[in-house]
């Protein structure tokens, strides 16, 4: 499932790609897509690091033996690291992806410069993380929601995340919602407990939204389409890096 929209991203043979907070791996597996792209996550927990590189070979094995999706994708790497302390030169990447990863964090601020030292000037950024309105409504429904460990530190409210792009020297070029499918998922979740996923509202429409996944049917890809400017569960921005 992916936020960031790749055809906005502009990527080109030989570009090379970070992905901070990969997870397991769903952007990186998109790059392989692209013939000659330079793909690398860095996650702060060994287990996703770990899901992105089996992930990462799978799809390999799966080219080799077909001659398919990634056949002529460049080089891939998963590491274990932190978002605040980036191991790789200033300038050394095309494209950056940071997705739902700053509301975790409490130096939103820091982890956004040391994202900026490692992209080149002219390089593109794509940042997501919970929108607003449905955002607030999780915080509503339940107290554990922002303080369970992990969970999200703060709600972009405003133009607070758009303003600290453009004070990192960015010019935004576009933005969207997504996963408008996935906002009352949550807002059931919050609702019938976190860890309760025994609650028959949560099971049917988490087995709903897998089914989705699977079958991509065109009529739910419409409703989400129509859906994501009202209750789009995250907000994406593009940014380009200046020279100065």
């Amino acid at each position: 499932m992916l936020t960031v929209d790749f055809e906005r991203l502009g990527l080109e043979p030989g570009a090379r790609v970070l992905d901070v907070g990969c997870g397991g791996g769903r952007h990186l597996r998109e790059t392989r897509r692209i013939p000659g792209v330079t793909s690398i996550g860095v996650d702060l927990g060994a287990k996703e690091v770990q899901e992105t590189r089996d992930a990462l070979r799978e799809m390999d094995d799966l080219a080799f033996e077909l001659g398919g999706a990634t056949d002529g994708a460049g080089p891939w790497l998963s590491i274990q690291g932190s978002g605040y302390e980036l191991p790789f030169p200033d300038g050394a990447f095309d494209c950056v992806i940071i997705s739902e990863v700053l509301e975790h964090l409490e130096h939103d601020e820091a982890a956004l410069r040391e994202v900026s030292r490692v992209l080149k000037p002219g390089g593109t950024l794509a940042v997501s993380v919970p929108r607003e309105g449905p955002e607030a409504v999780c915080w509503t429904l339940s107290s554990e929601y922002p303080n369970s460990p992990g969970g999200h530190v703060r709600i972009y409210r405003g133009e607070k995340l758009p303003d600290m792009i453009e004070r990192g020297g960015y010019d935004i070029v576009g933005t969207h919602y997504a996963h408008a499918l996935h906002s009352p998922y949550w807002w059931l979740k919050c609702l019938f407990g976190l860890e309760n996923e025994e609650a028959w509202p949560v099971k049917i429409y988490h087995q709903f939204l897998v089914w989705d996944l699977m079958q991509r049917p065109w009529l739910t890809q419409a409703l989400e389409s129509m859906l994501n400017p009202l209750i789009g569960k995250s907000v994406v921005f593009y940014a380009v890096k200046g020279s100065a």
